[in-house]
């Protein structure tokens, strides 16, 4: 199936059972929600994997920085709730974790989203940050072997925020310049008069 993905436009929504380890419990939830919160979809190849299970401890790790950033975080897999609930009880890693894991058994989101892996039936490892108004703002897919960047991640969540909430004057555009970080100053960039000057 051919992405939906494309940045700047709506996020493909859905509706599945997600896994709730703070509360231990299953529920449906719906997402991309225009609840005025940044989302933060972590697609992943499996659970009771190695790089897998660092990935959501990476997330872990610095989830009350994406929360004040007001971001949410999600996990997703082609795996059932009921194996994401064991992952979740026994890994030493992914115990910890309080992030919602999402069920993709039909792979109808891992399809839609463009992560779906045709020859292995498994999600590709990668991410998209979708904005408060459910558009797509990111999108990264990458070698499975190779585990997420959890801090370049949050970099490009405040980044994207900080040209969402720049307003910049008539003829001018907010730009994030190569190696930015939080704290950094932004690019005011005259469309016209910069040109060739940066």
């Amino acid at each position: 199936m051919q992405s939906l993905i494309s940045i700047g436009k709506e996020a493909p929504e859905f509706r599945s059972k997600a896994y709730f380890p703070k509360e231990d419990s299953i529920r449906e939830i719906r997402l991309p929600e225009k609840d005025g919160k940044w989302k933060i979809l972590t697609f992943y190849p499996g659970d009771f994997t190695f790089v897998c299970a660092t990935d959501i401890e990476a997330f872990m790790s610095m989830k009350q920085m994406f929360e004040k950033a007001g971001a949410e975080i999600y996990a997703i897999s082609t795996d059932s709730v009921f194996s994401h609930k064991g992952w979740a009880q026994t890994s030493p890693r992914v115990s910890k974790s309080t992030i919602p894991m999402i069920e993709d058994h039909r792979k109808e989101i891992t399809s839609a989203y463009g992560f779906l892996n045709e020859e292995s039936g498994s999600s590709r490892r990668g991410t998209t940050i979708i904005d408060p108004d459910g558009k797509v703002q990111y999108y990264s897919i990458f070698n499975d072997a190779l585990g997420k960047d959890a801090e370049h991640i949050y970099t490009a969540l405040m980044a994207l925020k900080k040209i969402r909430e720049t307003k910049a004057d008539e003829g001018h555009i907010c730009a994030i310049p190569a190696n930015w970080r939080v704290g950094n100053e932004v690019l005011n960039v005259d469309t016209v008069k910069d040109i060739g000057k940066l």
